[in-house]
């Protein structure tokens, strides 16, 4: 039985959520992190001993860094979301690092500001420098999206899910200038169509 800890309004937890419905695997999840606690614990630290979220266990074997959880888990049960080709594969990961590398540290700060921090707490400075770095990596995915309908190519795949959730926390964010972004939100229209993403990730920012 699979098992994910984590809280689900963790954009990381919300990855693996996602891929999961998209694999329809069964699973157990386990509030964990912040309010929820457990992440600090021995048993959670000899498990991962970053003490973040998501944890995910599969049977004996556990494992942690929700983007590594997502190839894990395509790759495992194969089909449309792993993709046959190498080339596409690559293209596929080669998103879902840039998600780590670029998209997501500006998108988090932002978030954390504006959406986890009471006004008293927050940094301005953070947020206008971040500001301009997430939309600056917006307006590439937004380029690139203008040129196919997936970040892979014509079809869904794992690269799409990481990409999804953050980019999806980027425009819902109240009350910060972005460009239009057409391409994404047409793009974000198309996740929108699958299950997983309305049930997981298209949630009430908190």
């Amino acid at each position: 039985m699979l098992t994910i800890y984590g809280r689900t309004n963790s954009v990381n937890v919300q990855k693996v959520l996602w891929c999961l419905a998209e694999l329809a695997l069964p699973y157990t999840r386990v509030d964990a992190g912040l309010e929820h606690g457990r992440n600090d614990e021995p048993w959670y630290l000899a498990l991962n001993p970053n003490g973040r979220i998501p944890l995910l266990t599969d049977g004996a074997f556990s494992l942690w860094e929700s983007n590594t959880i997502v190839r894990y888990l395509a790759g495992k049960h194969a089909g449309s979301l792993y993709p046959a080709s190498h080339e596409t594969r690559a293209l596929a990961e080669r998103w879902m690092d840039w998600q780590l590398s670029t998209l997501v540290w500006p998108v988090s700060i932002v978030f954390q500001n504006l959406i986890r921090r009471p006004p008293a707490e927050r940094d301005p400075a953070a947020i206008e420098r971040n500001l301009r770095e997430a939309n600056r990596a917006m307006t590439l995915l937004d380029e690139h999206l203008k040129t196919q309908p997936f970040v892979a190519g014509e079809a869904f795949t794992m690269g799409d899910i990481p990409v999804g959730a953050t980019a999806h926390r980027w425009l819902e964010i109240p009350g910060i200038e972005r460009p239009r972004f057409d391409a994404v939100r047409a793009w974000r229209a198309r996740l929108a169509e699958r299950p997983g993403f309305r049930a997981h990730v298209q949630l009430p920012l908190s």
